[in-house]
């Protein structure tokens, strides 16, 4: 399906809208979360529109699972010391873009996954957090 202006996971993968990115292929682009569950909290959105799970071609869903595979080695390599890495996507009406995306979350013991999905705003993260987290990425993804 082609990428539609309306849509904005779309516009996200496509860099229409202002994003953190770390890594990007053909198919995928893979960018800081605006409002990260921890530090390193990575989106793996197609380019190309799809909503569900289901709806993906092959060559896509590839390309989304060889990048969970980076990201999750990147953000094992880097600092954050993660006692493991969270990795999921929402489909149906838990799908806030209306566009399949998939999270890469470093996680830590103590943590419950059920605060993932929790409604509470953690404040704006500064932009320059969020800059000194992509670079760092970016480094090791080699993109």
């Amino acid at each position: 399906m082609q990428p539609t202006k309306d849509c904005l996971g779309c516009r996200l993968a496509n860099k229409s809208e202002t994003i953190y990115m770390v890594y990007e292929d053909d198919y995928v682009t893979c960018f800081l979360d605006h409002d990260p569950f921890n530090e390193g909290h990575t989106l793996i959105l197609p380019k190309q529109h799809f909503l569900d799970v289901d709806e993906l071609d092959d060559e896509t869903a590839n390309a989304i699972m060889r990048a969970s595979i980076l990201i999750s080695k990147v953000l094992k390599h880097l600092y954050y010391n993660p006692d493991g890495i969270t990795i999921n996507q929402n489909g149906g009406v838990f799908n806030e873009l209306s566009h399949y995306h998939m999270h890469v979350v470093p996680s830590y013991k103590g943590q419950w996954f059920g605060e993932f999905y929790r409604e509470e705003d953690v404040g704006e993260v500064d932009v320059w957090e969020f800059e000194r987290v992509r670079a760092r990425m970016v480094e090791l993804t080699g993109r």
